[in-house]
C-alpha cells in the first residue's frame, strides 16, 4: 500500500457528484447554438440518401422548407449549404456557381421566408463547378492563378449574399480571398449585413473522401497540397488564421477536427475574440457511424465525448453531419 496522497492530491473528492463534476468541466456543454449542420442542397425532386454516408441525404430546393421544418422545430440554429449538380457545364472558371439555375442561389430566399430566425452560411468554392475540380482557376502550366481565383470566389460570394445568406464562408484556401470577399461585400453595401467565416485552418487531409464523393468534386490531375495546409504543419496554421484576421474575417474555422484539435487550441489562444468553428468532416462522420454499426462502439457516448473533446480544445461551434441526432439528444435531456 503506497503513502496516503498529501491533502491537495486527494482529487475523487472533487468529483464524486454528478454536479460536482459538472464543475470540472466548464464552457464544454452543448447547446443547438454549438451546432452547425452541414446540408447538400441540389435541384432533385426528393431527398436522395448519400450512398457513401448513410443516414446523411441531399435535399432538393423544392423539398427543403419540408425538410428542415421538423429540425427547426426541434432547436436547429444554423445550416451550411453546399450545392450538388451532376448534370452540369464545367468549365474552367466554375461559371454555374453562380448560376441564377445554381441550387444555393435558389434555396437561400427559400429558406429565408421559412425559417427567418435560422442562420444560413454558404460555402464558397470552385471545386464542384470546374472541369478540372481545383478550388481556383488553373493557368494552362497547371498552376492556380492566385489573382484570378480569389476575385472570382468573391463575385461567388457576392451572388450567395445577394442571395441572402447571412454568412459566406470561403473554403478555397487561395492567398487573399477573405479581404477580396470583404471589400466586394462592402463596395455592395452588404459590410455590415453578412459575416465571413474563414476556413482559415484547412487541411489536406484524407477525411474529405465521402464528401467529394457526394459532389463530384475531387481534382481530375494534381492534388490540393500546394493550397490546402501541410497535415504536420502548426506554423502555416497560425499564420493562416492570422492572414484572415488581419484581412477582416468575421469567424474563424479548422478543418478537420479530431485529427487537429491542437491547432483548434492554437487558434483559438491565440484569437479568443473570434468564434471559432471546427469541422467534423464526412470521414469523421463514416469512422464513427460504421463504427457504432459494426458494435465497435456506443455511438451516442462516443460521440458525445468527441464533441465534449472538441469544445474542450477551444471549438465555440461544431459543424457536423450528426445534428439531427444531437438534436434529438438534447430534446431528451430537456425532459429530465
Amino acid at each position: 500500500m503506497s503513502e496516503n496522497p498529501k491533502i491537495r492530491h486527494i482529487l475523487h473528492s472533487g468529483y464524486f457528484h454528478p454536479v460536482l463534476r459538472s464543475l470540472q468541466t466548464p464552457n464544454v456543454s452543448i447547446s443547438s447554438h454549438n451546432l452547425m449542420f452541414p446540408i447538400f442542397v441540389g435541384n432533385n425532386e426528393k431527398p436522395i440518401e448519400v450512398k457513401s454516408m448513410p443516414g446523411v441525404v441531399q435535399y432538393g430546393v423544392r423539398n427543403i422548407e419540408e425538410s428542415l421544418k421538423p429540425l427547426v422545430s426541434k432547436g436547429l440554429k444554423s445550416v451550411l449549404l453546399f450545392g450538388v449538380e451532376h448534370d452540369i457545364s464545367k468549365d474552367g472558371i466554375g461559371s454555374y456557381a453562380d448560376s441564377p439555375r445554381n441550387p444555393v442561389v435558389l434555396a437561400v430566399p427559400r429558406i429565408r421566408k421559412h425559417f427567418p430566425e435560422l442562420i444560413i452560411a454558404c460555402d464558397v468554392c470552385l471545386c464542384a463547378y470546374t472541369n478540372h475540380g481545383h478550388c481556383g482557376i488553373v493557368d494552362n502550366d497547371g498552376i492556380i492563378n492566385n489573382e484570378a481565383s480569389i476575385k472570382r470566389i468573391a463575385q461567388v460570394a457576392l451572388a450567395y449574399a445577394k442571395a441572402g445568406a447571412h454568412i459566406v464562408a470561403p473554403s478555397d484556401m487561395m492567398d487573399g480571398r477573405i479581404g477580396a470577399i470583404k471589400k466586394t461585400l462592402i463596395d455592395a453595401g452588404l459590410g455590415n449585413r453578412v459575416g465571413v467565416l474563414s476556413y482559415a485552418a484547412k487541411f489536406a487531409s484524407g477525411f474529405y473522401g465521402p464528401f467529394r464523393d457526394v459532389t463530384k468534386s475531387a481534382p481530375i490531375f494534381s492534388d490540393r497540397k500546394c493550397y490546402q495546409l501541410p497535415p504536420g504543419s502548426k506554423g502555416l496554421a497560425s499564420r493562416a488564421a492570422l492572414r484572415d484576421v488581419t484581412e477582416g474575417c468575421d469567424m474563424l474555422m479548422v478543418k478537420p477536427g479530431l485529427a487537429y484539435l491542437d491547432i483548434v487550441k492554437q487558434t483559438k489562444d491565440a484569437h479568443p475574440e473570434y468564434p471559432l468553428f471546427v469541422y467534423q468532416v464526412s470521414g469523421e462522420y463514416a469512422m464513427l457511424y460504421h463504427a457504432a454499426k459494426a458494435g465497435a462502439i456506443d455511438l451516442r457516448s462516443v460521440l458525445e465525448e468527441v464533441l465534449l473533446s472538441m469544445r474542450r480544445a477551444g471549438a465555440d461551434c461544431i459543424i457536423t453531419y450528426f445534428t439531427p441526432v444531437i438534436l434529438d439528444w438534447l430534446q431528451l435531456k430537456s425532459k429530465y
